[in-house]
This record gives structure tokens, C-alpha cells and sequence, in this order.
């Protein structure tokens, strides 16, 4: 049975670049409804984020009439009844109804229809069936504005039918759960993820990335991670050991230090307990170079950074860098309990706040002066110097960096002599 409401507090549907989108397709006997999770979040007084569209108009006609109104349309795919209309900069995915002739997973062919249940019905969870006319008027044929009330999340008919049309549905249902669900997950989608676990198996690793780092900063990720550990559901996707306890206490972590969620950052908690960790992940889910640079960092004897003195932080704080820093110092303070000690570790991690390394200042000419060549020698000898001056705790004196300088060639030259 259809449900409806009236959406509030919705301007964007009267003016602006949607309402343009929906009354250009609104009219010769043609309907457009934005649908998914731009409703969703409307409903929940958040950000709407992309706004899709949905029309009984073809692929071919919104094309025409995008033409004929100077509206820019690109073909990003029609094959599957989707055209990217662009009005003031903004994108909007307009999508012909479809409904299913044939179903084998993201393969399944569809034909193109008119019936807003049928597409609502052929759906992935009933707080993303919801659509939302040109009036306000929230059109429910799955059950969507109770689950979205309820904040539950839920697949639309049959969970193991659904999963199987595409098993990335399995990650996608915790990452739902975790931005815009409470409580436990819903129990039959729970299970039917479990009982179609081995699909994960069949996905690509850019598509699981996607998805993962999308629920590592989901509000309530540290609920879906548990049940996915629970479930067994993470194993087959990091291919290691899953650590939620120091997940929980990088999340806490953050919010102690007013920082915003990193999903690298928490994934490093969750999943890296040495470098060689971070490596199977980078492989695993395809990540980028920043980020495998920024996990096998994070994993480099993060242990050693536990009871460090001040001085000793803005050593460690020289050498790697403001981020590196502060994720390799969180990594260890989550892995020590998040509270442990939390006042020094709050101390330890404020220090790029406090303090900003200088630059070291020595340079090539003040060796090549005392008598040192260009070429490794030097780069040797500028290293002893740069240890030195750290240990000193960076002096800026003229008289002490002559001093380093002097002693830095004294050792060099002893060393080669031997």
C-alpha cells in the first residue's frame, strides 16, 4: 500500500536548479520525482548532498528537451536510462523507471517503464525507495517513511533476493546503518548478509574501497564495524585481523580533539597494527598512494611514541611532519586504550598546536666551507649535523650551531680516517 506526506522545509524543490530539473520534465503527460537518498535526508533535516532525479520521460527525450531548453546533457548512461543534466554547475542524474526482465546480479536487464512502484520496488533499502514530487508530496511504496522515522534500515522484499542482485549491497547495508541508523541493525538484513558472505569475494576492490571509507566516517561506525566483525563480514574484505577496540577509541579520540572523522585514519586503527598491514590493505581495496603512504606511516613502530617526553615529541614531530605526527601519535594512543593516560596524550597530540618545528638551519655552504666536497660526503655530514642539532633541542644560537657544525666535520672526518 502507497503512502504519502507532505515534505517540509524544502525550498529547493520550489526554486533554484531542481525545481528547473523537475518542471522541465514535468509536463506532456511526462512525471520527474527526486528520489533516494536526497529524500531521505530531507526527512531527516540533514544535508541533501547529489539530488537524483527520477522521469517516465526516455533517455532520448530528456535529451531533446535539455537541448531545446540550453541546458547541457551528458549520455553518462543512457544504456541503463541515465542522463546528467547540468544547470548552474550543479549535476543531476536523471533516470528513466525501469523494472527487471532478467536478474543475475549488477547485470540484470531492465526495460524501461512507467510505474513508480515497480522502481521504487526494484530498490536496495526502503529509506532510499522514496521519491518527492515537484508539490512536496513524499510518495512511500515500500515502507520507507516508518523505517526512516524508526531510523532503520532495511532491504526492500526478500534481503537474500536483493544481496544477491549485487553483493556490494552487503557493505553498503552497514554503511547505511551507520549514517542514518540507531540501535542494532535490522536482524533479518543482518543475517541474510552473513548467510552471503562468500560474495564479497566476487567485487572489486574499487568498489569495497568506496564503500569502506564511506562507513569509516559514517556517525555511527563503530555499530556497524562490531556487528560486521561479529558477522564475520570484515575477514574476507581486509584479509586480516580487525581491531575495535582501538577503532572505538580512535573515533573517541577525534571527538576529544575537536577533529573531523578521517577514514584513513580510522581504517589505519581498525585494520594496521604494523606496516606490513597497511600493505595488504593498499592491495586489498585498491587504495591511493596518499593514503598507502599515510597507513604504512602510521604503522611504523607507533609503539615507540608512547611516554614520550616534550622534547622527544618535537623530534618525532620534525621528522614527520604535522599529519604524520599526529595520526602515528593518535594510532598509539587508541591502541593504549584511547583513556589511558588520556591528559598526556592530549598534550602529546596538541603539540603541533603549541609548537612549530623551525627549519634547519645549516646549510651546504657552512661544510663545503670547513673543508667538506660535494657529492655523498656532504649529504653525510649535513645528517650528523641535523642529529645533533635535534638532540640539542633546535638552538638557533650563532655560537651553538657553529659549535654542531664543527663538531658534525670533527666526527665525519674521524670516522672516514678509520
Amino acid at each position: 500500500m502507497s503512502v504519502a506526506r507532505v515534505l517540509e522545509d524544502a525550498p529547493w524543490l520550489k526554486s533554484g536548479p531542481t525545481a528547473r530539473v523537475l518542471e522541465l520534465l514535468n509536463s506532456n503527460g511526462e512525471e520527474a520525482r527526486v528520489v533516494g537518498g536526497a529524500v531521505r535526508n530531507a526527512l531527516l533535516k540533514i544535508p541533501t548532498g547529489d539530488i537524483d532525479i527520477a522521469t517516465t520521460a526516455s533517455p532520448t527525450e530528456v535529451i531533446r528537451r535539455a537541448r531545446e531548453a540550453g541546458i547541457k546533457s551528458v549520455p553518462t548512461g543512457i544504456e541503463h536510462g541515465t542522463v546528467t543534466l547540468v544547470v548552474d554547475t550543479q549535476p543531476f542524474e536523471v533516470t528513466t523507471l525501469r523494472e527487471d526482465t532478467e536478474t543475475f546480479g549488477r547485470k540484470a536487464k531492465v526495460a524501461f517503464g512507467r510505474s513508480w512502484i515497480v522502481d521504487a520496488q526494484r530498490r536496495d533499502f526502503t529509506i532510499n525507495g522514496l521519491s518527492v514530487d515537484a508539490d512536496g508530496v513524499v510518495h512511500d511504496h515500500v515502507g520507507g517513511l516508518d523505517d526512516v522515522a524508526a531510523k532503520r534500515v532495511r532491504f526492500i522484499g526478500d534481503p537474500d533476493r536483493r544481496i544477491a542482485e549485487d553483493y556490494l549491497r552487503i557493505l553498503r547495508f552497514f554503511r547505511i546503518h551507520a549514517a542514518f541508523g540507531a540501535g542494532a541493525p535490522d536482524r533479518a538484513g543482518y543475517l541474510a548478509c552473513i548467510r552471503a558472505r562468500a560474495g564479497l569475494a566476487s567485487l572489486s576492490a574499487e568498489r569495497v574501497r568506496m564503500e569502506m571509507v564511506k562507513l569509516m566516517v559514517a556517525e555511527n561506525a563503530a555499530v556497524a564495524i562490531a556487528a560486521m566483525v561479529d558477522g564475520g563480514l570484515l575477514l574476507p574484505v581486509f584479509g586480516g585481523v580487525a581491531y575495535t577496540g582501538p577503532f572505538t577509541a580512535m573515533i573517541a579520540a577525534e571527538r576529544s580533539l575537536g577533529l573531523q572523522p578521517d577514514a584513513v585514519r580510522r581504517l589505519g586503527a581498525l585494520a594496521v597494527a604494523v606496516t606490513e598491514d597497511a600493505k595488504r590493505l593498499a592491495t586489498r581495496l585498491r587504495l591511493t598512494n596518499a593514503e598507502t603512504k599515510a597507513l604504512d606511516s602510521m604503522g611504523h613502530r607507533w609503539w615507540r611514541l608512547a611516554g614520550m617526553d616534550e622534547a622527544t615529541a618535537r623530534r618525532r614531530l620534525y621528522r614527520l611532519g604535522e599529519d604524520r605526527y599526529r595520526d602515528r601519535l593518535m594510532l598509539a594512543w587508541a591502541r593504549a586504550g584511547g583513556d589511558a593516560g588520556s591528559a598526556q596524550w592530549r598534550e602529546l597530540a596538541t603539540l603541533p598546536e603549541r609548537w612549530s618545528a623551525p627549519k634547519f638551519p645549516l646549510k651546504a655552504a657552512d661544510f663545503v666551507a670547513r673543508g667538506i666536497g660535494e657529492g655523498p660526503a656532504l649529504g653525510h655530514v649535513l645528517a650528523l649535523a641535523e642529529d645533533a642539532w635535534l638532540a640539542a633541542d633546535f638552538p638557533l644560537q650563532e655560537t651553538a650551531l657553529k659549535a654542531i657544525a664543527d663538531q658534525a666535520v670533527t666526527r665525519f672526518n674521524r670516522d672516514h680516517r678509520l
